[in-house]
C-alpha cells in the first residue's frame, strides 16, 4: 500500500513544499495537488517536482472540461518531463457549480467526454498524429468549422513515458466502471471500506470485465484524516464542516454526487436533513447531523489498535494507494504520523 498525502498550504506555499523533502525521506510515496476554483494546479506541481526527487506527483484534480483534450495531454507530458517521470493525470468531471459556475462552460456529458479525454491523451503522448472523430472532441476540425486549415499533428517532443498514469476520480455507477475499463487508478471520495463492495462492487466488476490487461491492475485510491493516539477521538469532529459541505452544498437537490453517495451508504435521512439545513443556511446545524459512522469508518483516527485494524480493513476492501491527511500540531508531529502510518501499512 502506498501512502499519499494531499497539499495543504495553509502555512505558506512555498514553507510547505520545502517540508516535502522531509516527507520524502520519511516514506511518503506520493503527493496530490487539487484544483477546483483556487489556484491552478499545474503551476504548483511544476514547482513541486524541482524541490523534489523521489515523490510521484498527482493532480488531484484536474476537470476535464478546463482543458482541450489535446492541452491536457501536452500538460501531462510536460508535468512528467519536468518530474523526470513522477507525474499522474487525476482527472474528474467536476460539478456544474463549478463547471458551468466559474469556468462558463457547459456541464455536459461527463462520462463521454472523460472516455475521449483519456483516448485523445494517450494517442498524444505515443506522438500519432491527432486524428479523433468522436461525438464531443473532433481533431482536426471536421469540414466546415473552423477555417479548414487544420490538420493533424504529433507532439514535436518525445515525452518521457508513452503511458503516463491516469487516475479518475469517479463516485457514481458509471463513471467508476468507465474508471475500471480504461483508468490506471480511480480516486473514490468518503471511502467506507464496509461498505464499498455493496456501493460499488458491480460497477467495478463490470468495467474490469471489459478491461485492457495491458493496463495491469486498477490502482484504488482511498482518504482518510490520520491520527493515532489514546486522546484523538475529538480529532473526528474536524471533519463534519467538510462533509457537510460536499453532502450539503456541492449542488442542488437531486443534483449532488456526494448527498446521493451518503444515501447510498443507508443514512438517507441524514443526507436529505444535512442537505436541507445546508441550503437552508444553517451550516453549524447541517455539520452536526453527519453521521459518526460515517465520520469513524472513512478516517484512521483512534489508538494505535484501532489505525492497524482500520488500515487492514481498508487493505481487505482493495485500497492499494491510501491518501492521508495527517493531524498534528506541527510539521514534526505529522511527519512522525507518515513515518508511522508508512511502517504500519508495511
Amino acid at each position: 500500500m502506498r501512502i499519499g498525502m494531499g497539499l495543504s498550504y495553509a502555512g505558506g506555499f512555498k514553507e510547505t513544499v520545502g517540508e516535502l523533502a522531509d516527507y520524502e525521506k520519511a516514506g511518503l510515496d506520493i503527493v496530490f495537488v487539487a484544483e477546483a476554483y483556487s489556484f491552478d494546479a499545474v503551476s504548483q506541481m511544476g514547482y513541486i517536482a524541482a524541490k523534489t526527487e523521489r515523490l510521484e506527483i498527482a493532480s488531484g484534480i484536474l476537470p476535464i472540461y478546463s482543458r482541450t483534450p489535446a492541452l491536457m495531454a501536452m500538460t501531462a507530458a510536460g508535468l512528467d518531463f519536468v518530474s523526470d517521470g513522477r507525474f499522474t493525470l487525476g482527472l474528474g468531471a467536476s460539478g456544474p457549480q463549478v463547471i458551468e459556475g466559474f469556468h462558463g462552460v457547459p456541464y455536459h456529458a461527463p462520462l463521454g467526454r472523460t472516455r475521449e479525454v483519456i483516448e485523445i491523451c494517450r494517442k498524444v503522448w505515443k506522438r500519432e498524429r491527432l486524428q479523433h472523430e468522436g461525438k464531443y472532441y473532433n481533431a482536426p476540425l471536421p469540414a466546415g468549422e473552423g477555417t479548414g486549415l487544420g490538420k493533424p499533428l504529433k507532439l514535436i517532443n518525445h515525452p518521457v513515458r508513452s503511458d503516463i498514469p491516469v487516475l479518475v476520480a469517479a463516485i457514481g455507477p458509471k463513471n467508476v466502471e468507465l474508471t475500471a475499463e480504461i483508468a490506471n487508478g480511480w480516486e473514490p471520495i468518503f471511502y467506507m471500506p464496509e461498505k464499498a463492495a455493496d456501493v460499488w462492487g458491480d460497477a467495478l466488476a463490470a468495467g474490469k470485465a471489459k478491461r485492457d490487461p495491458a493496463l495491469g491492475e486498477l490502482d484504488v485510491v482511498g482518504q482518510a484524516t490520520l491520527a493515532i493516539g489514546d486522546d484523538v477521538q475529538g480529532f473526528l469532529e474536524f471533519g463534519r464542516p467538510m462533509a457537510a459541505l460536499y453532502i450539503g452544498g456541492m449542488g442542488a437537490k437531486g443534483k449532488n454526487f456526494y448527498n446521493d453517495l451518503c444515501r447510498r451508504y443507508g443514512f438517507e435521512k441524514e443526507a436529505e436533513e444535512i442537505q436541507d439545513l445546508y441550503l437552508d443556511g444553517k451550516k453549524d446545524e447541517a455539520a452536526a447531523k453527519v453521521p459518526a459512522e460515517l465520520l469513524e469508518k472513512m478516517s484512521l483516527i483512534g489508538s494505535e489498535g484501532h489505525v492497524r485494524e482500520r488500515l487492514a480493513a481498508m487493505k481487505e476492501s482493495g485500497i492499494t494507494t491510501l491518501n492521508v491527511t495527517p493531524i498534528a500540531g506541527d510539521h514534526k508531529g505529522r511527519l512522525a504520523l507518515i513515518e508511522k502510518v508508512k511502517d504500519m501499512a508495511q
